[in-house]
């Protein structure tokens, strides 16, 4: 069964049909580097690394090129706010996200071009959009330069907008401008603004609008032509639209399908900066174990909204910990092997538009059958479905034994550390059962409860987890 993707210029759901015939080439659009990243920022990366996952399962090569954005108004005004250079709050920034893509398991980008290293292509873009006619510097020897609306008919055509139908672009004043819709391909330098942030064009110094940008990057890294160009819905407009007007305006084909992830909202208004009400990946992650924050953020269909709250994250903490307490128990008893094919439903349902929920449910149904084969000893059974789990949970980038995790919890030594105090402690119970002093074992047992460590009895013997965990 081919891949078949939502997109969200046809709004339709049609056959991944690859420009170069097995290699899919995406873009998606980075962070701008303003602050840390929250979770709402992440879960576009989560969402396009399990594409990246299942296509390269499906027999792909894919290509990812994920932008940094690190200059911007807001950049600039955090510097100045902070007594620092600009580009200190952005690098510092753009570490954090880094450190945002590793702590989720997300495979970094093979490619993280910054917008400041591409102020060539960038003027290249403009001269070409002026020379057709669908571009024109400002008459007020600002140094702007603004993409022409009007001047492309199809301006629109990815949010279903008409035009007279849209507000005033607010990336830059409307004096200078033919038409207050007009957005800026280029900033002029202004009084005040740091030297450091501005490029000399044929149109005086400035810097890049954040628009053009991506439309570069995304040229000089993947072609006029690629497969795949996504991000938040909330890029939809005015980002995506403006990068697909002067990109197609330049004589570019650039994307054949767009995706847009929805939005992960609190309190329910989209989590942003602006608003105040995000929550940093770095700060949830000390809450709640990063494996289940991930399994959090992908566990709803890309394009449903999720709505947050601590106890939506606790309670699917708590179901994952369900998940990978059966590949732990299933891997002490036959040995963890390795990834395997995943079954014919989960595959079904990840080409249907990356369907994580019915794959989940495959991988559950997966899950009921080797609790039975644990429960029963049958391990030449269990071994295979073994396999099948860490698959599927390969796919997802949440399998437990793969090194990323696995790396994750030793980090520090403190899980062995427990591991071996917890286990001295059950060692005592045993002792005291085998010499029936059953107050002894249960004090022990209390011991560990009142530190919030659960006990499970098993054929195979106890087996101890964090409570709510």
């Amino acid at each position: 069964m081919p891949v078949r993707l939502y997109d969200s210029a046809s709004r339709q759901t049609t056959d991944l049909v690859p420009v170069v015939p097995g290699r899919v080439s995406i873009y998606h659009c980075g962070l701008t580097v303003q602050g840390p990243p929250h979770l709402g920022h992440i879960r576009k990366e989560v969402v396009f690394d399990v594409l990246r996952r299942w296509l390269e399962r499906a027999g792909y090569e894919v290509s990812i090129v994920a932008n940094v954005t690190d200059i911007d108004d807001k950049i600039i005004a955090k510097g100045a706010e902070q007594g620092r250079p600009w580009y200190a709050v952005a690098y510092e920034n753009e570490r954090a996200l880094h450190a945002a893509y590793e702590v989720l398991g997300c495979t970094p980008p093979t490619y993280e071009p910054r917008a400041t290293g591409h102020v060539p292509e960038m003027i290249e873009m403009m001269q070409t959009l002026i020379e057709r006619g669908h571009a024109y510097p400002a008459d007020d020897d600002s140094g702007d330069v603004y993409f022409d609306v009007r001047s492309w008919p199809a301006y629109g055509e990815l949010s279903n907008q008409k035009v007279d139908d849209m507000q005033a672009a607010e990336d830059a004043p409307p004096e200078g401008k033919r038409d207050a819709r007009d957005f800026a391909l280029w900033k002029g330098h202004k009084p005040g603004d740091p030297e450091s942030a501005s490029w000399p064009t044929p149109w005086g110094r400035g810097r890049p609008g954040w628009h053009l940008e991506c439309s570069a990057m995304a040229a000089k890294y993947l072609g006029h032509e690629f497969d795949i160009h996504g991000g938040g819905l909330d890029l939809r407009f005015p980002h995506h639209e403006n990068e697909l007007a002067q990109s197609t305006a330049a004589g570019q084909a650039f994307a054949r399908r767009w995706m847009h992830n929805a939005m992960l909202n609190l309190g329910g208004a989209k989590m942003s900066k602006s608003v105040g009400n995000t929550l940093a990946v770095s700060e949830v992650v000390k809450r709640f174990p990063a494996i289940a924050v991930r399994y959090y953020l992908l566990a709803a269909h890309y394009r449903s909204i999720i709505e947050y709250s601590e106890e939506a994250l606790a309670e699917t903490a708590v179901a994952f910990e369900r998940i990978a307490g059966f590949v732990t128990r299933a891997a002490e008893l036959v040995g963890p092997g390795e990834p395997g094919d995943v079954p014919a439903e989960f595959a079904a349902a990840m080409d249907d538009d990356l369907s994580v929920p019915a794959a989940l449910a495959a991988l559950n149904g997966v899950i009921h059958r080797g609790n039975g084969q644990l429960n029963s000893g049958n391990e030449s059974g269990l071994a295979a479905t073994l396999a099948e789990v860490r698959g599927m949970l390969d796919v997802l980038g949440v399998d437990p034994l793969s090194p990323v995790w696995a790396g994750q919890q030793n980090a520090s030594g403190t899980d062995a550390a427990l591991d071996s105090l917890i286990g001295d402690l059950l060692g005592q119970r045993a002792t005291a059962r085998a010499d029936k002093d059953f107050a002894a074992a249960d004090r022990v047992r209390d011991q560990l409860m009142a530190a919030g460590i659960e006990i499970e009895d098993t054929p195979h013997g106890p087996r101890w987890s964090v409570k709510g965990l």
